[in-house]
């Protein structure tokens, strides 16, 4: 990408949905109750682009702890003596976390990374490249309704030394509901005084969240005792924690117990291997309230999800969600998973992701989502090696199964042929998809035709990520015809890194006067200037654009542009630029 002389570049590159923001084909928003952020918090508004030295970190006082009418508070940085809080807590498990690394989570989603205009995804985490000038964290959220209470303390920059002053105030607290202390440096000691602050007769937890908080398979000799001790808990998340196959034995012992009632369980980035997969199905099979099961980006391979899946065919559980991107599965695997969709007509989350599953693993699986007892509403094949074959065999879902929403087949080599074949199924009556992820899909300017056909018929469709295909500007103008014309239905449009131009800027500043459907436009990573710019500019700016967020990560363009840009969000308070 040129520069146009000295000037402003959008601060992030990638797509991005409710201020959050997706670079890669795999992660969605992720999504799920579990992932949702709840309403006592809210995502911090996007970084403007930041000046190239950044100003030094402010003194605070001391991080004080203090209990007070069943909420915590937490104010101020840690303490000069501790890890200040901008380090990053011990490192991510060993092995090269995947392109699509999570997220995950807002009315907005993911993909892969992506946002979403229904509720659930959370953002990715920050690269290191990424990384924010040193500053002190927000304080942590307390929530305390009539009947609960809620302490959120991520990223505090906590470590063990700070865990006994925590255990105090949790058990001096026994309204607690929810407790989270991601991304703390918190160790096996640490983790261990937290939960010894839990486990009281009184206690009343139902969320524990402990992801990224360097518990070891060290730790883990706790797990047991803190399972039976909390009849209350449902909700347990221990991602990125090397726990490895002997802290999950031992977490499966817990699972065992008859006063545990789990029915929530993340364990992403653990460092399993199929040797847990056993203690796990075990563990499963006895939990008749079992709803969510969440084991990505761990290498638990071919045999592991045979086992594991064997584990929930044989259960009792309603289950809801499963989980398994990124964990070595082979179109063999589809064998199994297809059990597991015809014996639990309760599923509706099936994430696959990055998993090597083929088109003939897809149609291993595509007969058991058709039954009539299948209720499947979401449903990730990002990156399956999925190509246009595949994709007939999934279009036969798309058009006849009414529970079906959400669909990514981002980062799958589907081609114009695999596009076609989409928007026909899209334009069947059993066809009720919401939200359809096909970046990266290598798509050209001939699949707009399609697209734009089907646009001007489906009144259900109301996101389409596009992102990283290259239409240019003759296929945006072709889309942008369609969604012209009244009646449509779009309300979230993803085109970055699509080869858009100034002409397509023209394209799209008249749709956006013509359409009211249209809620958010990501353009990021495309190849206008501050011409295209001015002319989206004049359009969003008049009363009849309807437009509420219009994304421009990693564009370059005047300081001008970038004083109009910021002057025009002041002037039309409903519209959020996003840079």
């Amino acid at each position: 990408m040129s520069l146009p002389g000295p000037g402003v570049r959008g601060h992030l590159p990638g797509g991005t949905r409710g201020g959050r923001r997706w670079d890669h084909c795999s992660a969605r928003p992720p999504r799920g109750s579990s992932e949702t952020p709840t309403p006592a918090t809210e995502a911090p508004p996007p970084a403007r682009p930041r000046p190239l030295t950044p100003s030094p970190r402010p003194q605070a006082p001391p991080r004080q702890l203090a209990p007070s009418s069943g909420t915590a508070r937490v104010s101020g940085p840690a303490p000069a003596t501790q890890a200040p809080p901008h380090a990053k807590p011990c490192p991510r498990p060993s092995g090269p976390a995947p392109p699509h690394a999570k997220p995950r989570p807002a009315s907005l989603r993911p993909p892969h990374a992506k946002p979403r205009l229904s509720p659930r995804p959370r953002p990715p985490p920050r690269r290191s490249s990424e990384a924010a000038p040193c500053q002190a964290p927000p304080p942590p959220v307390a929530r305390r309704s009539s009947r609960s209470v809620v302490w959120r303390l991520d990223d505090c920059g906590l470590t063990e030394v700070r865990c006994k002053d925590i255990s105090s105030a949790l058990q001096a607290n026994p309204s607690l509901t929810e407790l989270s202390l991601c991304t703390n440096e918190l160790g096996d000691a640490g983790v261990h005084l937290v939960l010894q602050g839990l486990q009281s007769a009184t206690c009343k937890i139902q969320k524990l969240s402990l992801q990224n908080c360097c518990l070891t398979k060290t730790g883990c000799g706790v797990l047991p005792a803190m399972l039976r001790s909390m009849p209350t808990l449902r909700e347990l998340h221990l991602s990125d924690n090397p726990l490895e196959d002997a802290g999950l034995q031992l977490l499966c012992e817990g699972l065992l117990d008859p006063q545990c009632h789990l029915e929530k369980l993340q364990l992403e980035y653990c460092n399993l291997t199929a040797a847990s997969c056993e203690s796990l199905a075990s563990a499963l099979r006895n939990k008749q309230h079992f709803k969510e099961l969440v084991v990505s980006n761990n290498e638990i391979g071919e045999a592991g999800v045979r086992v594991l899946c064997r584990g929930l065919v044989e259960s009792a559980c309603q289950l809801e969600t499963l989980k398994l991107e990124n964990c070595g599965l082979t179109p063999a695997s589809c064998e199994d998973l297809r059990a597991v969709v015809a014996s639990k007509t309760s599923l509706r989350e099936l994430d696959l992701g990055d998993n090597k599953l083929g088109d003939q693993g897809i149609a291993v699986l595509c007969p058991s989502l058709l039954h009539p007892s299948c209720q499947i509403r979401v449903l990730w094949l990002w990156e399956c090696d999925v190509t246009a074959t595949g994709c007939r065999d999934l279009c036969r879902v798309v058009s006849a199964k009414e529970s079906l929403e959400e669909l990514s087949l981002a980062c799958n080599a589907l081609g114009d042929e695999g596009a076609r074949l989409l928007c026909e199924s899209l334009l069947e009556p059993g066809s009720r998809l919401q939200s359809l992820w096909v970046k990266s899909c290598n798509f050209t300017a001939t699949c707009c035709h399609h697209f734009g056909t089907m646009l001007t018929q489906n009144k259900r469709l109301v996101e389409l990520q596009l992102s990283n295909n290259k239409l240019g500007d003759s296929g945006v103008r072709e889309l942008c015809q369609a969604l012209g014309q009244s009646g449509t239905a779009l309300q979230v449009l993803c085109l970055g890194d699509c080869d858009v131009a100034n002409d397509g800027c023209a394209s799209l500043a008249s749709l956006l006067l013509a359409n009211r459907s249209l809620r958010e436009l990501d353009l990021s990573n495309n190849r206008m200037n501050d011409q295209g710019i001015r002319r989206l500019m004049e359009s969003v700016e008049q009363p009849g654009c309807a437009l509420e967020q219009l994304v421009l990560y990693d564009i370059y363009w005047s300081q001008d542009i970038e004083d109009s840009l910021r002057a025009l969000e002041e002037r039309k308070p409903s519209l959020k630029i996003i840079s």
